[in-house]
């Protein structure tokens, strides 16, 4: 028993005082059982789920050329599909894919737009890629911690042209507010999936090559065909541009063939034997 004084008089009180069970915080592996848990961390994975239930996304970097290219989810016969974007542009030399919730997307897209314009309005100069990437993760961030908000659910390949040195980039952001550039990268549904295709055939490449790199690490997580894939390739001097279905389809078509032939060189008995 503990003793102690209040307003002259001696009271006593039990040593330990039980907490009912349903008022206690509940033990978790990341943090001591004394400590609350926070609800960012759940809210976070909510957002992480979201983008890996989300549409697939890639993006390669080539030496004169980016591609941005997304998986393009079927759309009901009566919808126009030119209303159903993925791939968008934020100035004349940066764009921006992602991979999750679309609401989401249209608040944070719309949000860079701002900033591109009020950028040249007021320093008189386009903005940079890694600029408009770090405002970008900046306000992912600051929505894993204010109240009364929640994260985005969004991933986010964005790539440019720097508008003083011309050199091509391309980095990602995700939910939590990190970002980090990349030679190339995919996110959405299946990433792992593409990722590991990059690793293992990507090289400096320009041109169609880009593209078809691009086009192939799609086809590992989607159905071949122009209606299954969404194209925008980017030049220093052209700007970005998005393929048509038939473009596509003859890439397809091309990368179809090359990989038919490559099987055939495989089974065919070498001249020695």
């Amino acid at each position: 028993m503990i003793r102690f004084l209040a307003r002259g008089r001696s009271r006593t009180t039990p040593a330990a005082i039980k907490i009912p069970a349903s008022n206690r915080w509940p033990a978790t592996t990341a943090q001591s059982p004394s400590s609350p848990p926070t609800a960012t961390s759940s809210r976070l994975i909510y957002a992480l789920e979201a983008v890996r239930k989300g549409n697939a996304a890639v993006g390669v970097r080539g030496t004169d050329t980016i591609v941005l290219g997304v998986e393009k989810k079927s759309t009901p016969k009566l919808q126009d599909s030119r209303s159903v974007r993925k791939i968008v542009s934020l100035d004349t030399h940066i764009a921006l894919a992602c991979a999750g919730l679309k609401a989401d997307a249209r608040v944070l897209i719309n949000r860079a737009h701002i900033e591109c314009q009020s950028h040249r309005l007021t320093v008189e100069d386009p903005v940079t890629v890694e600029y408009i990437t770090r405002y970008i993760a900046g306000l992912q961030q600051k929505y894993t911690q204010s109240g009364g908000v929640r994260p985005f659910g969004l991933s986010t390949l964005i790539v440019g042209f720097d508008p003083y040195t011309g050199v091509p980039a391309l980095y990602q952001t995700d939910p939590s507010g990190t970002f980090s550039a990349w030679k190339a990268n995919a996110t959405g549904r299946n990433s792992n999936s593409m990722r590991e295709f990059l690793e293992k055939n990507y090289k400096e490449t320009s041109g169609q090559e880009t593209v078809k790199l691009a086009i192939r690490a799609l086809l590992e997580v989607v159905e071949s065909g122009g209606k299954n894939i969404e194209i925008a390739v980017m030049t220093k001097d052209h700007g970005l541009r998005q393929l048509d279905e038939a473009e596509i389809d003859a890439i397809v078509v091309e990368i179809e063939a090359e990989k038919a032939a490559a099987e055939a060189a495989k089974k065919a008995p070498s001249k020695d034997t």
